[in-house]
């Protein structure tokens, strides 16, 4: 495989949808040196060894053996791969550190609780903490000496991250702040030793503090009994005038919201390599059982409707690990060269996490319901087995609903998508208005022309990736136009806006990757992949149409609509395709490699 590095291409957040990005701009699996994925293979090796025999007895909300599992991790350096080097850390970026936690799914509870320690608790005080905070605790976080929690959500505060409730008061003597409140939904909450809880002081600083599990006035509910995730500790905690030294403030007062919120896209963005790898072993599970389950004198991998499913389930994982990756990649691009404890690396690191915010919540999006597919089909290739706990897909399907609920739910990742994208617009830092403004043109004068097919292997699906952007401008432009400032209050517009963000970004994250694997190699060796992205933007285009045609009637009527129909059918019009058959090609391919038909 040819690794010649090619030059590093810095394409600005969100300007996949007014501009054609080319491969040598995205990141792919493909590129990972045997280095990352000796480092990815050690976490699944450690998985598989330690964590899977120990399934059942995690599942019984064993915090004590999840604490040991975590700790053994951390030992072998599992817990450390973002945490700086002076820190103990190995200060990965953040592709490789993507594929290590690709890696460590085979429990999702298990994997919830080191990811909270890793991510949501360890990075806000490695990209927030002061020098004397982090030389206190990143040490001893990336050995798992101590473990940590994210504190967030309230009754009142989840969705609406800001509507905090949490109080915290700076004592006379300026020495202490005095923490009163209730969080919930707390993950690690029943073994964690620190937590990042966010609190108002004064009724309008939203700060956050680290805040040590024996302070006094700490206290914690019961475990909640949740529909998956099981190993996973879940509970409550109370703050009852907990005294906090003002040496654990983190950030800034009043700097909470920076820090939640980068946290957040973080956590968005990584959503994405999990679900790859759940959606890899549900794959494989339903190939290996179709290949051994017969039915009417043949296995059933044999049938056409369960080799339609397969082939699916692998289309979605293609499509989930494309847009994961190319996602991390970009922001690597941004951080290349910049190291923790540098001047201006904090901010340069804040800046690049969230000059992709738009990409993090469309990952979040797409991803997390992807694999609720997947996961639904693999129950239904297995059949009645499928329903039991006997089969890991049981286990597959509960665990994988949560995704949609964690790091926002997907409905606030929507409404959050477009509205970033709208407002880089009219900030100039995006020429998206200008982009809706000569596409509206363009519809008043009925002189909207549909993309070219070029030549080329995915010459008609690039076209219909173009198409798809001026499809999503398309609805976005008439939405401004109609509502103005009062399209926030327009939900099921800017949700529909989102979704066609969503099949814009991912048919272009598996155009361009085909076609940088095309480069690095042949058409030949990329034939699956060429297979599975054609299959998808054609599928994607009917919900293109299907999504704009409804976002439509809503904004538009009489003569107006009429245009924008006409436009809507230019734009989407696909030549006939023969998905029936590269699904049986695929599937094919998906059995005789016992799963996932791409890569190691």
């Amino acid at each position: 495989m040819d690794t010649t590095a090619a030059p590093k291409q810095i394409k600005k957040g969100g300007s996949f949808i007014v501009e054609a990005h080319e491969p040598e701009a995205v990141f792919t699996p493909e590129e990972f040196t045997e280095e990352d994925y000796m480092l990815a293979q050690s976490a699944g090796e450690f998985i598989d060894g330690e964590v899977v025999p120990k399934i059942p007895e995690l599942a019984k909300g064993n915090n004590e053996l999840v604490v040991s599992l975590i700790k053994q991790a951390g030992e072998l350096g599992l817990l450390s791969a973002e945490i700086p080097e002076e820190y103990g850390g190995m200060e990965l970026n953040k592709a490789v550190a993507s594929l290590i936690a690709e890696y460590s799914i085979a429990d999702a509870g298990f994997a919830v609780s080191m990811g909270a320690h890793t991510g949501i608790g360890t990075m806000p005080i490695t990209y927030f903490g002061n020098k004397e905070q982090k030389e206190r605790y990143l040490p001893r976080l990336a050995s798992g000496e101590i473990l940590s929690a994210y504190a967030l959500t309230e009754t009142t505060a989840g969705s609406d991250a800001l509507n905090c409730h949490t109080r915290a008061v700076l004592n006379e003597e300026g020495t202490h702040y005095i923490l009163n409140g209730t969080k919930m939904w707390i993950t690690n909450a029943g073994f964690a030793d620190i937590f990042i809880v966010f609190a108002t002081i004064d009724n309008e600083k939203f700060t956050a503090f680290i805040v040590e599990r024996d302070s006094e006035g700490f206290s914690l509910g019961a475990e909640e009994k949740k529909m998956g995730i099981k190993s996973s500790s879940t509970r409550l905690i109370t703050l009852d005038n907990v005294m906090v030294p003002v040496e654990n403030l983190l950030g800034e007062p009043g700097g909470g919201a920076k820090i939640a919120f980068n946290i957040l896209n973080v956590g968005r963005y990584k959503l994405g390599p999990a679900c790859v790898g759940t959606s890899k072993k549900a794959l494989a599970s339903s190939a290996v059982y179709a290949t051994e389950r017969e039915a009417f004198g043949k296995t059933i991998s044999q049938f056409g409707l369960i080799k339609q499913k397969l082939a699916d389930m692998a289309i979605q994982t293609f499509a989930q690990e494309s847009m994961s990756y190319r996602t991390a990649g970009y922001i690597d691009n941004i951080l290349e060269g910049v190291k923790h404890g540098t001047e201006g690396a904090q901010k340069t690191m804040l800046e690049g996490i969230r000059e992709y915010a738009v990409e993090c919540c469309l990952v979040k999006v797409f991803c997390t319901e992807s694999l609720d597919f997947v996961v639904d089909e693999a129950v239904q290739i297995h059949g009645g087995y499928g329903y039991s706990q006997e089969y890991d897909v049981e286990r597959y399907y509960r665990d994988s609903r949560i995704n949609r609920i964690f790091e926002g739910t997907s409905e606030i990742n929507r409404m959050l998508s477009v509205d970033m994208l709208l407002k880089k617009g009219m900030q100039g830092q995006l020429p998206v208005l200008g982009a809706v403004q000569s596409l509206m043109m363009q519809v008043n004068m009925g002189m909207v022309m549909a993309a070219e097919e070029e030549d080329g292997p995915m010459g008609r699906e690039q076209a219909m990736t173009e198409n798809a952007k001026k499809v999503a401008l398309l609805v976005s432009g008439a939405a401004v136009q109609k509502y103005m400032q009062g399209l926030a209050d327009q939900q099921e517009l800017l949700g529909m806006g989102a979704d066609l963000l969503v099949q814009a970004y991912t048919m272009e994250s598996m155009v361009l990757r085909t076609l940088k694997q095309i480069e690095r190699e042949s058409a030949a060796s990329a034939q699956v992949m060429i297979d599975m992205t054609r299959v998808f933007c054609v599928d994607a285009m009917d919900k293109v149409a299907a999504t704009a045609k409804n976002a439509l009637c809503a904004i538009a009527e009489d003569e107006l609509l009429e245009q924008m129909m006409d436009a809507l059918k230019t734009l989407t019009e696909t030549e006939p395709c023969n998905t029936v058959e590269l699904r049986r090609n695929i599937a094919d391919k998906v059995v005789a490699a016992g799963g996932y038909p791409i890569g190691q």
